[in-house]
């Protein structure tokens, strides 16, 4: 390509542009040509027809012609009079008795299929009984005609004949329909792929006799057959191939008997060296050649094999490769097929993912419309609220004053500026307090007492109405954030859906390397994410350890790859004896959680109101918290179970902590009217960094021991249940390998008796500690609470101790390099 002085590469000539796109554009008239000509307008049917209507079995029978017509009758019935010429004119030219044969039973067929689908009530069993009585009754016709008699060998013969014809048309009614290119499914099954090579070993067998250059055509397109499924499928396939092939070849014709074991050799060797590709497997056919060439024919007879080997390679040669591409991604098992099941996998998720994300976008667009409503500013709403009010004040005393033409036409503005800081002044008090407005209100109205009278009965509705708009804005509030956070929650599992794998394989197979040099045999790896703490990888072992490897050696090894500390978080044993494996590694989290809890019902009694929980929400997450019901017994137990609840499974979710408790706190509040409420204290502590949030509603202080300081978390939120909407305070807090967080309900903070200040008691309980063991704290705590009641349990008591610390994976890292240079 030329360059201009400056270097950038000059413009191709239009004119070069649109010649380029002629020539493309006849290309692919020509092929959509050679499409609709060959296979829609039904000329590959007609081929085959040909080549049917000639082939012979012994030179004699020909089960082929009636079974073809039967099946292309039933499936393509729009070609059937092309095939019937297609046959007749094979078989014509074949011999004569032969074509007279064709047409008799094709004419047969017709007959018998009519009267059988009167009489036999499986309709399914009819087309292949009625080719068998065809080809039975046209065979035993010819021969009468040719013969004047039918012997016990005529009969024997078309016994046959009619038996195979039977099994030829059941299998060609699998291969009919494949013959077209307007194909739905992407894979074959292995009964119609044994149906497809019979039909085309059967459609070769109409090439008997033909010769190129003294080369049998026969031979050369049978090899390229076999090497082309060979290349396209793999060594099974090509045996097949290979096999059925030379069977049908050889029953044909007895002299090509040999052509079983070479098109089975040659199939196997091939296939087995598929991944030379072409040269590859045209190798394998040499050998084979060569091999059966010298068993069953001296030196010199080698060279026709030979030839006719080569001729089939050089075929192989020129086939684009798009034919032997397109046929492996119908052949299972061929990575072609894999690639478009991947293809079709991605698809589906892809479109899985973009119907979650519009789902997404549907609740962003519902939480944006009720924000929408929301942003009215605050005076334009008082505002309105005014007229409203004083509309109905004026309603039932000024409209039917005499005076009312001369308050509020004439002097508008004095009117409504008197009536509105009138209704200020009611706002708060009964009567005007303002001296000054309370002389000018009574110099302009002649009706003062009325007015306020009237103001105060209206003032309650005001009110009322004022209440009402604040909760249904709260409300509208509350949906919306709601709705948003529904709207984040689907965006992420979206993203989760779309991730990908192809983007690891380079770490795949470093991982796989590694191991199998350490003598680990692994089956598969497969990587779904190598974020920064959040690592996932899956692995296949053909069975599973007895000695621990995994944990001792596949997770340290992956933690020196990857830079990061790995372990084993599941392992899963197949169902089958000695079956495979499976195992999920995943990043190790920086700290780990020790949990003890103690728990009393008020009076002794077998249930608490008092409710307590302790969960993993996520890989990294660990939510501790507890819930007080109000009052004692089973109906206060209920409900700090219900709270917990409802929050354990918003929270898992993946919503926000803070919509999730406004959302509990819904819930609980319009679910009865009865005034049930109750108290939350919640902890979550992300494992990666310990960092915790706090959200205490209604609860008593949390502690916080580090060494010998003791910290107080506290918050003032309502219990939830009270009000309908609220404001939730989250309190965030550092944690340190050692932490000791003590969490507790009031029956515990507030249990102590002759105390006067909890707090300081408390703090100095904690100080005061000799152990560090969870457990053991919380029942501490519990006994020195009762012990001051004289052994009376007074109220539920509940105490959750949490004690953070560094979580070391119970195995070192090292480096299966340095091993292998020592």
């Amino acid at each position: 390509m030329q360059k201009a002085e400056s270097g950038v590469p000059l413009q191709k000539p239009e004119s070069f542009m649109k010649r380029r796109k002629h020539v493309f554009g006849l290309k692919d008239k020509a092929k959509k040509r050679f499409i609709h000509l060959f296979v829609h307008s039904g000329g590959l049917l007609f081929l085959i027809s040909f080549l049917l209507g000639r082939a012979l079995i012994l030179s004699t029978v020909a089960p082929f012609a009636a079974a073809f017509f039967a099946a292309v009758f039933v499936m393509k019935k729009e070609k059937t009079a092309l095939t019937t010429v297609g046959l007749l004119l094979g078989a014509t030219m074949a011999s004569m008795s032969q074509g007279l044969y064709a047409g008799a039973s094709i004419f047969y067929f017709l007959l018998f299929l009519g009267i059988l689908r009167k009489l036999v009530k499986r309709q399914g069993k009819v087309l292949p009984l009625a080719v068998m009585l065809a080809t039975f009754a046209g065979r035993i016709s010819i021969t009468f005609m040719y013969t004047q008699t039918v012997d016990s060998l005529a009969i024997w013969v078309a016994m046959v004949e009619a038996g195979l014809s039977f099994v030829l048309t059941m299998i060609f009614l699998q291969t009919v329909p494949l013959l077209s290119m307007r194909r739905r499914r992407t894979v074959l099954k292995n009964e119609e792929i044994i149906c497809c090579i019979i039909l085309a070993a059967s459609v070769l067998t109409g090439t008997i006799g033909w010769t190129l250059y003294g080369l049998s055509i026969e031979h050369m397109l049978s090899r390229y057959l076999v090497l082309l499924l060979a290349l396209s499928a793999g060594a099974t396939v090509g045996t097949t191939v290979g096999v059925v092939t030379g069977l049908i070849l050889s029953l044909a014709q007895i002299g090509n008997m040999y052509q079983l074991s070479l098109l089975a050799l040659s199939g196997l060797l091939g296939g087995l060296l598929r991944e030379g590709r072409r040269p590859g497997v045209g190798l394998g056919l040499i050998l084979a050649t060569l091999l059966i060439g010298m068993y069953m024919h001296d030196i010199s007879g080698l060279a026709p094999l030979i030839m006719e080997s080569v001729v089939a390679i050089g075929l192989l040669m020129i086939t684009p490769s798009i034919v032997t591409d397109r046929l492996a991604r119908f052949i299972p098992g061929t990575q072609e097929h894999a690639h478009v099941q991947q293809q079709y996998l991605r698809k589906v998720r892809d479109v899985t993912a973009g119907r979650v994300e519009q789902f997404s976008q549907l609740f962003q667009t519902l939480s944006t419309s009720f924000s929408t409503h929301l942003q009215k500013p605050a005076q334009e709403e008082s505002d309105e609220e005014v007229d409203y009010f004083l509309s109905h004040v004026t309603e039932k005393t000024c409209q039917t004053c005499f005076k009312k033409n001369q308050c509020w036409a004439k002097n508008f503005d004095q009117t409504y500026g008197l009536m509105q800081g009138t209704m200020r002044e009611m706002e708060t008090s009964e009567t005007i307090k303002d001296p000054r407005l309370k002389r000018e209100w009574n110099q302009h109205c002649i009706k003062p007492d009325r007015v306020l009278e009237v103001m105060q009965k209206e003032m309650a509705f005001h009110h009322a109405n004022l209440h009402l708009k604040k909760q249904m804005q709260e409300s509208r509030q509350l949906v919306a954030e709601q709705l948003l956070g529904v709207s984040q929650v689907m965006g992420d599992f979206a993203k989760e859906i779309q991730r990908e794998r192809d983007h690891h394989q380079s770490h795949e197979e470093v991982i796989l390397e590694t191991l199998e040099g350490l003598g680990i045999e692994i089956d598969q790896v497969d990587i779904y994410s190598l974020e920064q703490g959040n690592v996932d990888i899956e692995m296949t072992v053909p069975a599973s350890f007895e000695y621990g490897e995994a944990d001792k050696i596949i997770a340290p090894i992956l933690s020196d790859i990857l830079q990061e500390t790995i372990v084993l978080r599941k392992e899963e044993q197949s169902v089958q004896a000695n079956g495979p494996c499976f195992m999920t590694f995943a990043s190790n989290q920086r700290y780990k959680i020790e949990t003890g809890m103690a728990n009393a019902a008020k009076g002794g009694a077998w249930v608490s109101g008092d409710s307590y929980s302790a969960v993993h929400l996520n890989k990294s997450k660990y939510a501790i918290a507890i819930s007080d019901g109000m009052g004692n017994g089973e109906r206060a137990h209920q409900e700090s179970t219900e709270t917990l609840q409802l929050l354990q499974s918003i929270l898992q979710s993946g919503i926000e902590e803070r919509i999730a408790i406004k959302s509990v706190n819904s819930v609980l509040a319009l679910r009865t009217n009865e005034e049930m409420f109750s108290t939350l204290d919640l902890a979550m502590i992300d494992l990666q960094d310990a960092s915790a949030k706090f959200i205490k509603i209604g609860s008593t202080p949390s502690y916080l021991k580090r060494g010998s300081q003791v910290f107080k978390i506290e918050s003032g939120n309502l219990p939830i249940g009270i009000l309908r909407e609220f404001d939730v305070d989250i309190i965030h807090q550092s944690l340190k390998a050692g932490d000791l967080l003590i969490m507790m309900s009031d029956g515990i903070f507030e249990g102590p008796k002759h105390v006067e200040n909890y707090d300081i008691w408390m703090r100095r309980k904690i100080k005061e500690l000799d152990t560090e063991d969870p457990q053991d704290i919380a029942d501490l705590l519990m006994e020195e609470v009762i012990r001051t009641r004289q052994g009376q349990i007074e109220d539920d008591m509940t105490v959750a101790v949490t004690k953070i610390a560094h979580n070391h994976p119970r195995w070192s890292t090292f480096s299966a390099h340095d091993k292998k240079a020592q």
